[in-house]
C-alpha cells in the first residue's frame, strides 16, 4: 500500500472513530480537508468502497459508513511512527476549531471522555466532586451520560456510562481567540505541596508521543489527585505551556473570565524570562501551568474504579455542559 494511500485510509477511519456515528462521503470529505487531505467526494467514495471490501467500514445506505470492529483494530494497530507528534497536532487542530465566546457564553469547548461502570457512577461522581471543589480540574462543569457505547471512539461497552470533562486545551483556544500564541511543551505529573505547585516529577513532551501523557499516568496509577484534593499535598496531572511575556495582562484577563464562566482551575502564571517550578523558559516568554481536565477521573481511578479515558476527544457545545458540584 502506497504511503499516501495508507495515510488517507487512516484519516478516514480516524474521522469515523471520532464521530462515533455513521457519516456520509460529503461530511467525510469536509473533515479530511480540515486535516490537510483534499479529496473530491468521488474519490472519497472510492476509498470507502475499498474500506468496505476490507471489512473496515460498513455501508449503512443513506446513513453513511460506520466503523467496524475490524476497522477499530486496524486503526489501533497502525504504526506508531505515523502518529509521532499526533497529540501535539491534534491539540492544535481542536484549539483552532474551538468557538467558545466567554462574553456570550456560547460556542464549543474541547472535552475529554471517560467510561466507567454504570453501577459505580454514584461513587465516581462523589470522588470527582471532591477534586472539582479543590480546583484541581478544569472548571466546575462537565457532563455525565448514562450510555457510553459509540462515544467518539472511546473504548466502552454496554453497562458503562460516559463522563465528559473540559480539556485544559480549551485555554489554548481561548488564548488564540484573544491573539495570544501558546506553545504546549509537555504534560506531566506535578507535585503539590500545601496546595501550591512544587515541581514536575515526570514529563512527556507532546511533540514526541502518540498518546496523551495524562492518559498514560492514569493507567499506570502514578497520580494521587484524591490525596491532593483532601490534604493539599499529592501528585496531579498538569501541562506546561509558554506564552509571550508581553501578553501576560491579556492572559490573566482570559483566566479571570474562565473562572467566572465555571472553567477555572489550578493555573500558575510565571514571570517574564524566569523559570516556573524549576522549568526554564525562553527569553521574553513566561511559563504557564494548567491542571489536567482529567484529574477528577484520575482520582476515580485511584479508588479502584476502572476507567477508560480519551483526552481531547472532541468538541462539545458549552451549553450542553452542566455543574458537577
Amino acid at each position: 500500500m502506497h504511503a499516501d494511500h495508507g495515510r488517507t485510509i487512516a484519516a478516514i477511519l480516524r474521522i469515523l472513530e471520532e464521530a462515533g456515528r455513521p457519516l456520509g462521503s460529503t461530511k467525510i470529505a469536509r473533515s479530511l480537508r480540515v486535516v490537510g487531505v483534499d479529496l473530491a467526494e468521488r474519490m472519497v467514495r472510492n476509498y470507502l468502497a475499498e474500506t468496505d471490501r476490507l471489512g473496515l467500514t460498513e455501508n449503512l445506505g443513506r446513513r453513511g459508513r460506520a466503523l467496524t470492529d475490524a476497522g477499530r483494530r486496524e486503526l489501533a494497530a497502525m504504526g506508531a511512527v505515523r502518529k509521532i507528534g499526533f497529540v501535539d497536532a491534534r491539540g492544535e487542530e481542536l484549539a483552532y476549531r474551538m468557538t467558545l465566546d466567554l462574553r456570550r457564553g456560547g460556542g464549543t469547548v474541547i472535552v475529554n471522555l471517560s467510561a466507567v461502570a454504570r453501577d459505580r457512577l454514584d461513587d465516581a461522581r462523589r470522588t470527582m466532586q471532591t477534586v472539582v471543589r479543590a480546583g484541581l480540574g478544569m472548571g466546575r462543569i462537565g457532563r455525565i451520560d448514562g450510555e457510553a457505547p459509540g462515544a467518539a471512539g472511546l473504548p466502552a461497552s454496554e453497562g458503562q456510562a460516559v463522563i465528559s470533562t473540559v480539556c485544559s486545551l480549551t485555554l489554548n483556544g481561548l488564548l488564540a481567540a484573544a491573539g495570544v500564541p501558546t506553545l504546549s511543551r509537555f504534560g506531566g505529573l506535578l507535585e503539590i505541596h500545601d496546595g501550591a505547585p512544587r515541581r514536575f516529577t515526570h514529563i512527556i513532551e507532546y511533540a514526541g508521543t502518540t498518546l496523551d501523557p495524562i492518559e498514560i499516568f492514569i493507567k499506570a496509577r502514578m497520580t494521587s489527585v484524591g490525596e491532593a484534593a483532601r490534604t493539599g499535598c499529592g501528585v496531579i496531572g498538569a501541562s506546561f505551556r509558554e506564552i509571550p511575556a508581553v501578553a501576560l495582562p491579556r492572559v490573566r484577563k482570559v483566566v479571570e473570565r474562565m473562572e467566572e464562566a465555571g472553567l477555572g482551575g489550578q493555573v500558575e502564571i510565571g514571570e517574564p524570562s524566569r523559570p516556573l517550578v524549576e522549568i526554564p523558559v525562553g527569553q521574553g516568554r513566561a511559563g504557564l501551568i494548567v491542571a489536567a481536565g482529567l484529574n477528577p477521573v484520575a482520582a476515580v481511578h485511584e479508588t479502584g474504579i476502572r476507567t477508560e479515558n480519551r483526552a481531547m476527544a472532541r468538541l462539545c457545545e458549552f451549553a450542553d455542559l452542566e455543574p458537577l458540584v
